[in-house]
């Protein structure tokens, strides 16, 4: 019978972690969220560091993005190359201007979400699919529940209320390290995310 006391106890204890930190991810969600919630519209400057596995020595990139919430952001690299990546609701666009192509897939897995997708994206669909957890002062992780995520954790960073960076560690053991600078919270508009095929390049469309 003590044995059987104990084993509920210890039940019940484990069951009242788990719906704390079920409420305390809800609430970091919550927080994360009415951060989000004054984006709009947001585009700057970025500088990207990227670590290989096992590496110290990071590979640097430099360029322009622009978001638009719901559904839209476009990532420019302009430096050490030139590539181009743009999302809308129905599709995502990379042109890779050294090598002249263009690729387009269907925006129907949410599961293969960018971080810039996910931080654009709808308030139900981060609530389902990421486990948020504050990290101090104006930081947050996100961690995937879905194990063919695009990535492994997303950390955002905030100060006075606006998005200052980013780290991702991604399904290849790397870790991807994001700053933004020079951020404008101009409107922009479905038609800032246009997007046509440049004359001459290779496509490759993915939905057809």
């Amino acid at each position: 019978m003590k044995k059987m006391f104990r084993t509920f106890v210890g039940y019940t204890a484990f069951s009242l972690s788990l719906c704390a930190a079920a409420i305390a991810s809800a609430d970091d969600a919550d927080q994360l969220l009415s951060e989000l919630s004054g984006i709009e519209s947001l585009q700057g400057a970025f500088i990207q560091q990227q670590y290989h596995q096992g590496s110290s020595d990071p590979v640097e990139s430099r360029g322009h993005f622009k978001l638009r919430r719901p559904g839209y952001f476009s990532w420019e690299i302009e430096s050490p190359d030139s590539q181009l990546i743009i999302a809308t609701p129905d599709f995502v666009w990379q042109h890779d201007r050294d090598l002249e192509t263009v690729t387009r897939r269907p925006v129907d897995d949410s599961a293969q979400m960018s971080p810039l997708q996910v931080l654009g994206g709808d308030a139900d669909e981060l609530r389902a699919r990421y486990q948020v957890g504050a990290e101090g002062q104006g930081r947050y992780r996100l961690t995937p529940l879905q194990q063919d995520s695009a990535f492994q954790s997303l950390q955002v960073s905030f100060a006075q209320h606006q998005i200052v960076g980013m780290e991702i560690r991604d399904n290849l053991g790397q870790r991807v390290v994001v700053e933004f600078s020079h951020l404008d919270r101009s409107p922009l508009g479905p038609d800032d995310f246009s997007f046509t095929p440049p004359p001459g390049a290779d496509l490759f469309y993915y939905d057809q």
